[in-house]
């Protein structure tokens, strides 16, 4: 399934957050969102995802989801959102059991999602008893559970330390490389952008506009830490984006 944005501009009050954002996110490629602070990354993740209705322009989902798909649309965000008293499988069962999946059929999903992101020894275990990447990555075997058409990831990695960061992005290779899933992706981190996109979209300060989509086409499965040309790319989206970050910066440490 594709998503499709088309003539997107949004706002809060008189606060102008988005204008003229047109943009397509075509299956099977993870597609990232750049820009200085405040500039409506996270505002258009959630219009993509229906938690906001756009205040002009349309949200179009198009072709048909996966076989299995249960959420067309599921989000993966920075904080886990995991249930403190539940265990690893019992977090990822919470969204099958909206569904009605309980029994075999159920634990058969929860076991294939726990294998593909090397938690099956962890099952049992309490959020308590898990390191930060540990818990993202109960929190992406959930989202892949409901077999989701697109994954709406709002800094998923922006909380974890720099070494179990760079973890998470090599686990996120291997899943994407065993079963090529969408997604849309919000991050400061442009190191993450050149590793995971396969399209970068940079937005200007706010009101967020495009100021320009850059393309990767080396294969996400060839790409490393201190790739010199992705070295480059890193560097050219940065003086894209430099002097509007320093300038959202003051704006807010002065608002």
């Amino acid at each position: 399934m594709d998503i499709r944005l088309d003539g997107i501009s949004h706002a809060y009050g008189d606060t102008e957050v988005l204008r003229d954002i047109s943009l397509d996110v075509a299956s099977g490629q993870i597609v990232c969102l750049v820009g200085p602070s405040g500039c409506g990354k996270s505002t258009l993740l959630r219009l993509v995802g229906g938690l906001e209705r756009p205040g002009v322009g349309r949200v179009l989902q198009m072709g048909v989801p996966p076989e299995g798909c249960l959420n067309p649309l599921t989000f993966v965000f920075q904080d886990f959102a995991l249930l403190p008293w539940r265990s690893v499988a019992g977090n990822v069962s919470l969204v099958l059991e909206d569904h009605g999946l309980t029994g075999a059929r159920g634990e058969a999903i929860i076991a294939d999602v726990l294998a593909r992101t090397r938690l099956s020894d962890f099952a049992a275990a309490l959020p308590r008893q898990l390191s930060g990447g540990m818990k993202q990555r109960v929190a992406i075997a959930r989202a892949l559970a409901v077999r989701p058409a697109v994954m709406l990831m709002d800094e998923p990695l922006s909380a974890l330390d720099a070494q179990t960061r760079d973890l998470l992005m090599d686990d996120l290779i291997g899943l994407w490389a065993r079963q090529p899933f969408t997604a849309v992706y919000v991050t400061h981190n442009l190191a993450e952008a050149v590793r995971l996109g396969h399209r970068i979209v940079v937005l200007s300060r706010r009101p967020g506009a495009i100021r320009e989509v850059v393309e990767i086409d080396r294969p996400i499965t060839e790409r490393s830490p201190g790739d010199a040309d992705l070295a480059d790319i890193q560097r050219h989206l940065w003086s894209l984006m430099r002097d509007e970050a320093r300038a959202a910066d003051a704006e807010l440490v002065h608002v």
